[in-house]
């Protein structure tokens, strides 16, 4: 059974003293085999999933455990750049890159920019009238299985150099071998690359990736920073189930969690709407495609984006700014994603930190469709939980999302002083603004909400000539 090992840094355990897995190893007796840094890579906490009790919740990722987002992006960037070698300049230059919704669309965009010259693109669970999906597949062990492939260009996929899949985990690699399948059979090419925070594969699962590469005679490689295994006691789907039962948390009719620690707030934050000024345009992630050209707009036009941001956190107050000489009030600002829309609020939050004072702590992270048991501990990965409806009137209806460790819970040196939400603008609904809603949530625990919203990215469809214009051509 795995035990303390360590500093783990800022991830999510607040004293950085206590694995952020040893409330789940306690209890349930699920252990990481590997080296320490594995457990620096992860923490653990239980989910409402009937397939599986645990969930494997990574310091790094930016989804559930707010980090800051040189972090984030800083760990895409160097697996790219290893990937990059791993391919040669000449091959990473013909690759296209492919991310894995919703967790890994932020990291799969990161490795993309790594490589420099990968266009990317990301599955969705988000169908747009009027784009043909060119693939789709079924994720194993999630709670929303199916994707879908949507790019605007039809061709993004059919050439012939390398493609990298990139995701969280690989954990059995059913999922990107059900990829590697439904896009080799229509799109064949002689090389795979498959990218990963880390690899958890048993023995059995990485022979089956041996054999699949052989029968579908291509080369299959793995980068990833860190492997091991998690060891499962015989009953503990059952047996963690019965522990989130006994600690689930009750929520009313409006969504709100009855608990003290998700509900510990001391006042309602001013919401405050700001234009980030997304460029005319510009793709909102990867959805559609990402282009090398599209990276390069948004990088001259970050600093500007970040500069109207700032300027809209809460201002010190006279006699502190007199001490510190700093123009900003705020101490802790958060940037929040949201779901798919990883990639964007990244990378606004890490042009954020670059503008604002020395001092200012900017962490990053997203909401979320996956629901997981919080429990306000130090040896736990999921602290606190916000609860609210869907607000971007997703295709398979109406349900509950979820905003990790955003609340502070029990220990005010983990409370924000700002929180800039960043949404597209297909989710800027009545039910974002709603009583109950993920701003209604957000203000109890921080003095300022910030709503920053890029527009959704509207692929441009041809038009199919009518029959009598076919004939005249």
């Amino acid at each position: 059974m795995a035990g303390p090992t360590g500093a783990t840094g800022d991830g999510g355990n607040g004293d950085g003293t206590v694995w952020s897995g040893q409330w789940v190893a306690d209890r349930l007796g699920v252990g990481l085999d590997g080296g320490p840094e594995l457990r620096d890579l992860l923490g653990l906490a239980l989910r409402r999933n009937p397939r599986r009790a645990h969930l494997l919740v990574s310091n790094v990722l930016g989804k559930h455990v707010p980090r800051h987002p040189r972090t984030v992006y800083g760990t895409g960037l160097a697996l790219g750049r290893r990937v990059r070698e791993l391919l040669g300049d000449e091959a990473a230059a013909r690759a296209v890159v492919l991310g894995y919704a919703e967790t890994a669309t932020g990291l799969g965009h990161s490795v993309a920019d790594g490589l420099a010259l990968a266009p990317y693109l990301h599955s969705t669970r988000r169908p747009v009238a009027g784009v043909r999906p060119v693939g789709g597949f079924e994720e194993e062990h999630s709670h929303a299985t199916s994707h879908l492939l949507l790019p605007e260009d039809p061709e993004l996929l059919a050439g012939s150099g390398p493609l990298v899949l990139v995701d969280d985990e690989f954990s059995t690699g059913r999922t990107v071998l059900n990829t590697i399948a439904a896009l080799h059979a229509r799109y064949p090419r002689d090389r795979y690359v498959v990218v990963a925070l880390v690899d958890m594969r048993s023995a059995a699962d990485r022979d089956r990736l041996d054999a699949f590469a052989a029968d579908l005679g291509a080369r299959v490689d793995l980068v990833a920073l860190a492997s091991g295994t998690v060891s499962l006691p015989d009953g503990v789907l059952e047996r963690g189930q019965e522990l989130v039962a006994a600690h689930e948390v009750p929520v009313d009719p409006a969504g709100s969690e009855t608990s003290g620690a998700a509900e510990s707030g001391d006042g309602a934050g001013r919401l405050t709407r700001v234009d980030p000024g997304w460029p005319v345009g510009l793709p909102d992630g990867g959805r559609h495609g990402f282009t090398p050209a599209h990276r390069e707009k948004l990088e001259a036009e970050l600093p500007r984006m970040a500069a109207r941001i700032a300027e809209a956190l809460p201002a010190a107050p006279a006699a502190q700014a007199a001490a510190d000489s700093s123009p900003a009030g705020a101490r802790r600002v958060l940037v929040l994603g949201f779901e798919e829309l990883m990639y964007a609020p990244l990378r606004l939050a890490e042009a954020l930190a670059d503008v604002l004072p020395d001092g200012v702590d900017v962490r990053y992270s997203t909401t979320t469709r996956s629901p997981v048991l919080a429990v306000d501990d130090p040896g736990y990965a999921i602290r606190t939980r916000l609860t609210f409806p869907a607000h971007d009137a997703p295709a398979d209806g109406p349900g509950e999302r979820y905003a990790y460790n955003v609340a502070p819970g029990a220990d005010p040196a983990r409370r924000f002083d700002a929180v800039v939400a960043v949404v597209d603008s297909t989710a800027d609904t009545p039910e974002l603004h709603a009583a109950g809603g993920l701003l209604d949530r957000l203000a109890p625990h921080t003095d300022q909400v910030l709503l920053a919203v890029v527009p959704s990215y509207t692929p441009h469809i041809p038009e199919v000539p009518t029959v009598p214009e076919r004939q005249a051509q």
